[in-house]
């Protein structure tokens, strides 16, 4: 099925296109493309995000898995360290607790034309992977330090994906029970 869509590349671009918008559609009906939603959630005012985030996580997990039973999708973890994963997440939350966009809500924001989405995230994320692809070599040995390889929680524990993804799924759907009965 995917295997197909995978050999038609010139299908690829326009589908991710309007995927990509379906996706920022529904990010700023949800609400966090804006800026206050963003901060509050920073500040454990307003859960929206993480209801949101958690919510896509559990629809993910059940999707990916259900189309790899299929054979309709295969899985791939890319590799990761210490050296990238420690940088790649301080830099990420210096820029979303700057900015107050991650780089999806930034690139759905500018969509409904917020300006310091614009400028302060795309502008600043393009000069960020800019920087980053001029300095790669030098930043290449630290980058690898740590390395872990491509483990998965199913892999780590030798057991089936769907011992791992049911539990999971259910605590998700027991937070997100409790976040809106809380009135959270």
């Amino acid at each position: 099925m995917l295997t197909s869509l995978h050999a038609k590349n010139r299908l690829q671009l326009p589908l991710g296109f309007l995927l990509g918008v379906g996706f920022g559609f529904l990010l700023q009906k949800g609400g966090v493309t804006y800026y206050d939603v963003i901060i509050n959630q920073l500040l454990l005012k307003d859960f929206t995000v993480v209801k949101i985030m958690l919510t896509a996580m559990a629809t993910g997990m059940i999707g990916v898995h259900l189309l790899v039973n299929l054979g309709a999708a295969q899985l791939h973890p890319k590799a990761g360290s210490l050296g990238t994963t420690v940088p790649g997440a301080l830099i990420f939350g210096v820029g979303f607790g700057t900015l107050g966009y991650c780089p999806g809500t930034a690139v759905a924001a500018v969509g409904h034309g917020a300006l310091d989405a614009l400028f302060g995230g795309i502008v600043g994320m393009l000069l960020g992977a800019a920087a980053f692809a001029a300095i790669y070599p030098k930043l290449k040995p630290t980058l690898d330090k740590g390395d872990f390889g491509n483990p998965t929680i199913p892999k780590l524990l030798n057991v089936n994906h769907w011992v791992v993804v049911v539990p999971v799924v259910a605590a998700v759907a027991g937070l997100l029970y409790w976040i809106e009965t809380a009135g959270l």
